[in-house]
């Protein structure tokens, strides 16, 4: 058998199934799933320097825009606004 013989028309050829995932999917090539940045927000990693209106200036051009991502975090954040720690990933609500 040599090294081209797969490519002959020899033997039984079987037909090949039909893709059943539609089009585009719900996930990008890393699996990541595509539908949760339209429904829920992006998320956002706090570093060092980072205060809710640098990120609400930053991600929506409006610093005054600060308090839609406060809300989003409550549970995240805790009652004070301006203790946000590096590392927490926040939740960057659609406007």
């Amino acid at each position: 058998m040599g090294l081209f013989d797969f490519l002959s028309d020899k033997g039984e050829t079987k037909p090949v199934a039909p893709n059943t995932t539609p089009a585009g999917g719900t996930t990008d090539f890393f699996g990541t799933d595509k539908t949760a940045d339209t429904t829920t927000g992006e998320t956002y990693t706090v570093v060092s320097g980072d205060s809710l209106s640098k990120i609400a200036k930053n991600h929506y051009g409006d610093a005054s825009k600060w308090h839609q991502i406060y809300d989003a975090n409550k549970s995240t954040i805790g009652s004070n606004p301006d203790h946000i720690e590096v590392g927490q990933v926040l939740t960057l609500p659609k406007e």
